[in-house]
């Protein structure tokens, strides 16, 4: 059994050896990063793929006849053609809820650096400006408090739920949006609306939705402006579920207050990206996820897949529909 990873970088830089545990398997080989031009030839003997970011298509699946397992250390598959893995019989697994606690509180670090700006009141502290002005104290920009504002969550599953959890900490009243119908948390004020609902009535508005076609572009012109004057922004999803564009314009107009943002459409931007001119944005390079625990759970339940696979028993397929419907045909 050989065990090729395409792109092992991010827990290279996290987690201490987070692969040796694959030995128990076979074979295996790590690669930090590997070029479009490589990914056949790396990938050729493999019986099971470990990918990050690597795209795998139909073409590429074509080239790797004994490919058997393709074992994805992230919880997004959008990198991997399911339909092409399904009709080769190829199970594709994900690494669910791995950083769930991770990614909650990166949204209310944002959250709360849009409401209270830090950073910027602590650079004009360096700066002497506390020391010169006359007043006991001073602000540079609005201080929003969170008790009582209404926090929309669209997408409800364990990450939407922990951060729902947490405005409810904040005495926030929580809405959310989701896909299918499901049980309420435990706490009030709470309330499932519609997406139309969720957009109107939202203060904060977080999105944690995967990426499908129904949700690429959801946040564009036309909900944006069903948003409240005022009203703040934040993505932890995936890039294209917002358009950049459509966004600046909204912070430019004073419609939209603020925008806070772990993914854009295209990473890294550009410099004429217009998030990065636009007033009261906050960008970081993708890192929510990124703490040791996470990257340690990411390691485990990798292995977990892997070794799940091989007894027979597989867990965290995204693909498994594709897969049943092939074997039955």
């Amino acid at each position: 059994m050989k065990i090729v990873i395409l792109d092992g970088c991010a827990l290279n830089m996290g987690v201490a050896d987070p692969w040796s545990r694959l030995g128990e398997f076979g074979e295996w080989v790590m690669y930090e990063t590997t070029p479009q031009e490589l990914l056949a030839e790396r990938a050729q003997d493999a019986d099971i793929l470990v990918i990050n970011k690597a795209p795998i298509d139909a073409g590429l699946l074509e080239r790797l006849p004994r490919l058997k397992l393709i074992a994805v250390t992230a919880a997004g598959t959008n990198v991997v053609d399911l339909k092409a893995a399904g009709e080769r019989g190829i199970p594709v697994c994900n690494t669910p809820a791995y950083g769930t606690d991770a990614v909650a509180q990166h949204v209310f670090a944002l959250l709360l650096e849009l409401c209270r700006h830090t950073a910027l009141h602590t650079e004009s502290v360096r700066r002497g400006d506390w020391r010169r002005r006359q007043e006991f104290c001073y602000w540079l920009t609005p201080q929003i408090e969170l008790t009582g504002k209404t926090l929309g969550i669209f997408g409800f599953g364990d990450l939407g739920r922990r951060v729902a959890e947490i405005g409810h900490a904040f005495r926030m009243k929580v809405i959310a949006c989701a896909h299918r119908p499901m049980p309420k948390p435990g706490y009030e004020p709470f309330e499932f609306v519609s997406r139309e609902e969720l957009f109107r009535c939202s203060d904060v508005l977080s999105l944690h939705c995967p990426l499908t076609a129904e949700t690429r572009g959801l946040v564009c012109a036309e909900t944006l402006a069903l948003m409240k004057n005022g009203s703040l922004l934040i993505n932890t999803s995936r890039g294209p579920v917002v358009s950049d564009k459509d966004v600046a314009d909204a912070l430019n107009s004073g419609h939209l207050a603020g925008f806070a943002a772990d993914v854009l459409e295209e990473e890294p931007p550009q410099d004429d990206d217009p998030l990065l001119t636009a007033p009261n944005v906050l960008l970081t390079p993708h890192i929510a996820w990124a703490t040791s625990g996470a990257m340690s759970n990411i390691a485990e339940i990798t292995a977990e897949n892997i070794r799940r696979f091989l007894a027979g028993n597989p867990q965290n397929v995204v693909n498994a529909a594709l897969l049943k419907r092939t074997a039955a045909e």
